[in-house]
């Protein structure tokens, strides 16, 4: 049984690390693509960034919904989001100023709240539609047309960063590929764990599988951080939470209805809660200072005891 667990444990790290590769392969290739139609940084963000760091939280939902795991499809979405906005934005606030756009809160911050009280009211019943899976489509469609109507201005990029290869193509498709297989053998492996360590696999797929998931939004975003573009990291961690709810929930509940545990209703609730403190902080003063970083960080590490206890 130890050398199982000790087995399942190298899976389950080595299946992240998978993830990173992926994900990293496929965000850099999907920018440069992107930025070649002339796109701002802000909705690249929203839209190819955070497609592209969401990947790994469709591959392991969509799996673990066929499977029959069905709490840990929702819990990793769930867990990914607050991780998103705990963790990763406050924890990149809290080292360095993320400033955002009035029109970022007032669009993009209002969805995301938005739908994310659409998810808790889907919710309520303790599972997840097809129909539902389909209202969460037309929603994620219409916030589609939202953006691309009424574009921003398009972001200056250097000439080089413009080029697209046959590489690019390549290490596009190849770095999905990696996300895939790695989700598969993260669900497998996660769900071993919690049944072996007596945890439920709501929590694990909250926590544990939510972390790993999360992993391409932290390098994306500290690497846009670091790089002084807040647009895209405010923007990707904001575009993946509407990208897991909409669009990810939305087509695995669509492939396959998902039932879950009631203590789903209390950490979307939570999750609701931490979205609106976001905007509102965002919107207040146009950014996020050391002090909110800290708030936000807070909030999630006190949400993750009480369901691990």
């Amino acid at each position: 049984m130890v050398s199982s667990q000790l087995v399942a444990v190298g899976t389950l790290v080595l299946s992240i690390g998978a993830l990173w590769v992926g994900a990293e392969a496929f965000v850099s290739n999907a920018a440069r693509v992107a930025r070649r139609f002339g796109l701002s940084e802000l909705v690249v963000g929203l839209t190819v960034v955070a497609m592209g760091t969401s990947a790994p939280e469709a591959a392991v939902s969509i799996d673990a919904a066929l499977v029959g795991n069905g709490d840990i499809a929702v819990a990793n979405i769930v867990g990914s989001n607050l991780f998103n906005i705990g963790i990763v934005l406050g924890g990149i606030a809290a080292v360095v100023r993320v400033r955002s756009s009035p029109r970022m809160v007032r669009r993009d911050g209002a969805v995301m709240v938005a739908s994310t009280l659409l998810l808790l009211a889907l919710l309520w019943d303790l599972r997840v539609s097809r129909l539902d899976g389909i209202i969460l489509l037309s929603v994620f469609a219409g916030y589609l047309v939202l953006l691309f109507v009424r574009p921003d201005e398009p972001t200056p990029t250097p000439d080089d960063e413009k080029q697209i290869t046959w590489g690019t193509a390549v290490f596009l498709v190849g770095g999905l590929g990696i996300i895939v297989v790695g989700a598969h053998f993260l669900v497998e492996s996660a769900v071993f764990i919690a049944r072996t360590a007596g945890l439920s696999e709501w929590v694990i797929g909250e926590t544990i599988v939510a972390v790993g998931t999360s992993t391409p939004e932290i390098v994306a975003s500290v690497a846009a951080a670091r790089k002084g573009m807040g647009d895209i990291a405010a923007g990707n961690l904001i575009g993946s939470n509407v990208f897991n709810i909409l669009l990810i929930l939305g087509v695995t509940s669509t492939v396959a209805p998902i039932a879950v545990v009631e203590t789903a209703i209390g950490t979307t609730t939570w999750l609701l809660g931490l979205s609106v403190l976001t905007a509102v902080l965002l919107g207040t003063r146009g950014r996020l200072g050391r002090l909110e970083g800290a708030l936000l960080v807070a909030i999630n590490l006190s949400r993750w005891i009480l369901d691990l206890l």
